[in-house]
């Protein structure tokens, strides 16, 4: 089974490892943080950073061919738990935007830090295609 990379044109290339990966009807979404396309992040606020952080991971879902409720995994690291807890009703209202009513399984971890020192939230995530739908387009591939 050949692995696809996936970088979608609207996400700053990674540096050292592909957005996202694709075998067969798995697509491993590496960790994304609140940066745009220009990897510059967003914002300080991490609302703002959760927001652009999920419409990265959804990015490269929708670029292999998927949609969100075929996420089936997430994990969400996060900087600080309780300036999480406090913006959850921004959060939620972020979710809905771009995951709609979809809840895959999931974990939220906080850690001491993330590799960017100015992101507070990184999201990794897996979808799975099990209706063999059309594959997306690719960037970078091998």
């Amino acid at each position: 089974m050949s692995v696809r990379t996936i970088n979608p044109l609207g996400l700053a290339p990674g540096r050292g490892y592909a957005n996202g990966a694709q075998a067969g009807g798995i697509v491993a979404i590496a960790g994304q943080i609140g940066w745009d396309q220009a990897g510059r992040m967003v914002s300080d606020d991490m609302g703002a950073q959760f927001e652009q952080a999920l419409a990265n991971v959804v990015a490269v879902v929708r670029s292999a061919g998927l949609g969100p409720s075929d996420v089936l995994q997430m994990r969400i690291y996060v900087t600080d738990k309780r300036e999480y807890a406090a913006r959850s009703k921004d959060i939620g209202a972020a979710w809905r935007r771009h995951m709609g009513r979809h809840y895959p399984a999931m974990a939220l971890v906080q850690v001491a830090a993330l590799l960017e020192d100015a992101a507070k939230v990184e999201i990794e995530a897996l979808a799975v295609d099990g209706g063999g739908r059309r594959r997306g387009p690719f960037r970078g591939q091998p």
